[in-house]
């Protein structure tokens, strides 16, 4: 396909099935991301404080360089893949954070029973749901770390978003009132809670990334007469002896 061709809004099973395998295949073994860490890594990048471009967040995707493809085509169709990954999670962010549509979900892993794996019981408190996407989110925050750091400073829900984040990262919950008390470990139910909320949080910060990026222009008031000048009521009198009068 010619390079003209724009990339997907968003992309459907099949690519993302495709996308999966050639990360799978071309970048986790070089400490690249994989699907679900993708997915967290662009949905940071679309709400960051300044915009990222592709060539500075594509080698971190394949774990600090881009594979050599088979071929232009092949090339193409690589990009076409990141790129329409890209368009979906900045539409997650600018969609509505409490109904998303189905196709804008999060790529992320849940179990369909969080008690079996298998033929094995699994205890739930050792299913880290949403933990790549976690560890993705936060890879792309440290490409713009002093800027969020500021966005930080400013702004304690983006605190507590992050907060939320790390509890899905680290599988721990820090109590807020003693920081240096052990860290309470956090079970499949909580973890479940914070992935179910991830589009409101993408949806809050992109919101603030607007808000923020928006130019602000000053409200201009006319400019007043000068007090010998004729007062611009048609009296004929000057300024000062007639509106200007204190």
């Amino acid at each position: 396909m010619p390079p003209s061709v724009a990339p997907p809004p968003y992309l459907d099973d099949s690519q993302i099935e495709r996308l999966s395998e050639l990360l799978e295949q071309r970048a986790v073994p070089f400490k690249g991301l994989n699907l679900e860490a993708l997915d967290g890594f662009l949905s940071a990048l679309v709400v960051a404080p300044s915009l990222v471009m592709p060539s500075e967040w594509q080698p971190v995707v394949w774990g600090g360089q881009a594979p050599r493809w088979d071929n232009e085509e092949e090339t193409f169709q690589v990009q076409q893949l990141l790129m329409g990954h890209w368009n979906m999670c900045t539409a997650r962010a600018c969609a509505d954070g409490d109904n998303p549509p189905d196709h804008l979900a999060p790529l992320l892993w849940l179990p369909e029973d969080p008690e079996l794996s298998g033929e094995e019981a699994l205890h739930e408190d050792e299913l880290d749901v949403g933990r790549d996407w976690a560890l993705g989110f936060f890879t792309a925050v440290m490409m713009r770390e002093q800027e969020w750091d500021q966005w930080l400073d400013e702004n304690d829900w983006i605190e507590e978003i992050f907060d939320q984040l790390d509890r899905l990262a680290s599988g721990e919950a820090i109590n807020p009132d003693d920081p240096t008390a052990e860290a309470t470990p956090i079970g499949y139910r909580e973890r479940l809670a914070i992935v179910l909320d991830l589009p409101s949080m993408l949806a809050d910060l992109n919101h603030h990334r607007v808000h923020a990026l928006t130019p602000r222009t000053p409200i201009r008031r006319d400019a007043e007469p000068g007090r010998n000048d004729p007062c611009s009521c048609g009296s004929g009198k000057k300024y000062k002896k007639c509106c200007g009068v204190n």
